[in-house]
């Protein structure tokens, strides 16, 4: 099994800034990508930011120049920098990370996600 936990969301003003954390445990055998998608309330879930075992990263283009990805000096551990929120960025923020369990074996796994208000 493998464990996702999130940390980080909370209540902020527009223009503000969060970082969200994101750990990723258990039966890793190697790590392919890890993410940030989000889900506000009459929308479908989006991807925010993406980052690959080998570094590239990819990203909304509502958040480019603003949000950042980047993993931690931790193995399978990864952040978003979160600079000029909007209001309507509010959502539950999930992290997702896409890994072999063993060699030939993937999936998908997800945090329980952790809110992000942002208010006008």
């Amino acid at each position: 099994q493998v464990q996702v936990e999130e940390s980080g969301g909370g209540f902020v003003q527009a223009g503000g800034s969060l970082t969200l954390s994101c750990e990723a445990s258990g039966s890793i055998f190697r790590l392919i990508a890890m993410g940030w998608y989000r889900h506000a309330p009459g929308k479908q879930r989006e991807l925010v930011a993406r980052i690959t075992s080998g570094g590239s990263t990819d990203y909304a283009d509502s958040v480019k120049g603003r949000f950042t990805i980047s993993r931690g000096n931790a193995e399978n551990t990864v952040y978003l920098q979160m600079n000029s929120l909007k209001p309507e960025e509010s959502a539950v923020y999930y992290c997702n990370a896409y890994v072999y369990t063993a060699v030939g074996a993937w999936d998908n796994y997800w945090g329980q996600g952790t809110q992000v208000t942002v208010s006008s």
